[in-house]
């Protein structure tokens, strides 16, 4: 599997990271127990701030997507191609919407929203 990065593509690099490996899992091309490379391996292969390589892979191990196992390094999970499927952010968004579209509708202003929404994140 090669990834590769485009500077002028509107997403983040992260984000363009975690696709490619959630595509390569959807087409086969990354096999449940596949080992990847290390967070410093990829980077450099990238040529990337290790900081960058790190937040996809946190995100795609939050995501059940890959597990890291010790020092043996990181790898496919076993349930990588039905949770390569669910798009978490999408489904944030997606909830958030549906709330922020209730609540404009009670007589909210966006003002009022965003105090009340960094209020709760507090929480």
């Amino acid at each position: 599997m090669k990834i590769v990065i485009d500077l002028s593509d509107e997403r983040p690099v992260f984000t363009q990271i975690i696709n490619q490996i959630k595509d390569a899992v959807q087409g086969g091309h990354l096999a449940p127990g596949t080992a990847l490379p290390s967070i410093r391996q990829l980077a450099n292969d990238l040529q990337l701030n290790h900081n960058t390589v790190a937040k996809a892979y946190k995100l795609l191990e939050r995501d059940a997507v890959i597990e890291t196992r010790g020092y043996r390094g990181t790898f496919v999970h076993s349930n990588a191609v039905a949770n390569s499927r669910v798009d978490l952010n999408e489904w944030v968004g997606s909830k958030l919407k549906l709330v922020i579209e209730e609540i404009r509708r009670s007589g909210a202003t966006d003002s009022e929203i965003r105090i009340a929404f960094k209020n709760a994140l507090k929480s």
